[in-house]
């Protein structure tokens, strides 16, 4: 420090404008001071809601699907390139679908006709929130199906009833159920 007493420590006094600022400053760090520990809570987990409210919504969707399916089924015999089967199905059942096409390209077969449901029933619904899956037993006429050979020879089966049974598995795929798995059932349940 200096000891000489004329001298004197210079003042600097702050601009009008700095001097406007400092009750903001100051306001700014009161607020932050007294929020800085409140965060907002975090947001609730939304409440997954059954994809069905009953079992019979769950057969009844189950049924649009399959029915869906078997137009596209239709379309695709026809040559039509939409709507495409392999739409409503998942896992192995679009694996089955190409297996089928690949055997009847390679055999050089072509359905002719089409089949319809003859009654479609539920086994099985789980409803569960993200999960929903449903079984069912569906009866097919195929009284109206021909296979046809390269040569437009029929070559169906002479042993094939009319009525076509299958054990259908389906699962929710986002707000919608496609096809899991169709395995053919005994027909003596139609």
């Amino acid at each position: 420090m200096r000891s000489d007493p004329s001298y004197r420590v210079p003042v600097i006094l702050p601009s009008p404008r700095s001097a406007l600022l400092v009750p903001f400053v100051l306001a700014a760090s009161v607020m932050l001071a007294t929020t800085s520990g409140c965060t907002a809570p975090p947001e609730p987990e939304p409440t997954r809601t059954p994809l069905f409210a009953t079992d019979e919504d769950a057969y009844a969707a189950a049924e649009e699907v399959y029915r869906e399916y078997m137009e596209a089924l239709d379309a695709r015999s026809a040559g039509l390139p939409s709507p495409e089967p392999q739409d409503f199905l998942i896992g192995s059942a679009v694996e089955a679908d190409i297996d089928g096409e690949r055997f009847f390209d390679e055999q050089g077969l072509h359905l002719l006709g089409s089949m319809s449901i003859a009654s479609f029933s539920g086994t099985s619904a789980h409803r569960g929130g993200a999960d929903a899956s449903v079984s069912a037993f569906v009866c097919l006429n195929a009284a109206n199906v021909r296979v046809i050979d390269a040569d437009g020879v029929d070559v169906t089966p002479a042993e094939r009833g009319d009525l076509v049974a299958q054990s259908v598995d389906f699962i929710q795929v986002g707000a919608s159920l496609k096809i899991a798995n169709e395995t053919q059932a005994s027909a003596d349940a139609c």
